[in-house]
């Protein structure tokens, strides 16, 4: 009887892992578009994110019912429950991503309306690290992989400066330009919105190791080496 009631937990577990990997990746690819939105400055590519935004809030309620149910069994190992609260949290900032690449086709539709000018090269500079973030943080997850989790925490710090220095060039652009203010506060905007995008990319890194090694890094970054196992 208890093997039974094992293999059905595996079965529930599995199913919760299955809709939160998929909703990964939908909100891996508004991500993208909304970032080659951006770049292009293509308000149709942005109106898809809009599009895909209904979507990623429906898969948010269904992974939430989802775990909670699982929780309700009562017949969860140590793992199944670490599985089950980093999911609930992951959920959280996967849906936040979604708003966050909506937030920058917000910016992008302002832009099309906005006077001409070249993106900023640092601006530009900030998409390649920010998207790996993304990518390594979702390969973490759907793979279980704590050294893409780890690339990821040890990415942070560099997306953050290159967001402080956009920012900076971008708030002067505005002074010396002023008929180019507009577009160019949109484009300070962005900037923290993929700033914003990666920090809820440590934020998935971190829960992955908490699920798969039992420890919580939030607040210990200077911390050894994440252990290959936990007992």
């Amino acid at each position: 009887m208890a093997s039974s009631a094992r293999s059905s937990s595996d079965f529930y577990t599995t199913a919760l892992e299955n809709h939160l990997v998929s909703m990964a990746r939908t909100v891996e690819s508004s991500v993208n578009r909304s970032f080659e939105a951006l770049l292009s400055r293509n308000a149709e590519i942005a109106s898809g994110v809009f599009i895909t935004e209904p979507r990623i809030n429906e898969s948010e309620i269904l992974v939430d019912e989802h775990a909670v149910r699982l929780l309700r069994r009562g017949d969860l190992t140590q793992e199944d429950v670490r599985h089950v609260v980093a999911t609930f949290k992951i959920n959280n900032d996967l849906e936040r991503m979604g708003d966050l690449a909506v937030n920058i086709c917000q910016c992008v539709i302002s832009l099309c309306q906005s006077p001409n000018a070249d993106t900023p090269a640092e601006l530009v500079s900030m998409v390649p690290p920010v998207r790996a973030m993304v990518a390594r943080c979702l390969g973490a997850l759907i793979h279980q992989n704590v050294t893409l989790a780890s690339e990821v925490l040890e990415s942070e710090e560099a997306v953050d400066r290159q967001r402080d220095r956009a920012v900076e060039v971008l708030i002067s652009a505005v002074k010396k330009e002023p008929v180019l203010a507009t577009v160019n506060i949109q484009y300070i905007l962005a900037a923290r919105h993929m700033e914003r995008i990666a920090d809820h990319c440590t934020n998935i890194a971190e829960d992955v190791v908490f699920w798969l090694r039992g420890i919580d890094i939030r607040h210990n970054r200077n911390s050894p080496a994440i252990p290959p196992s936990i007992e």
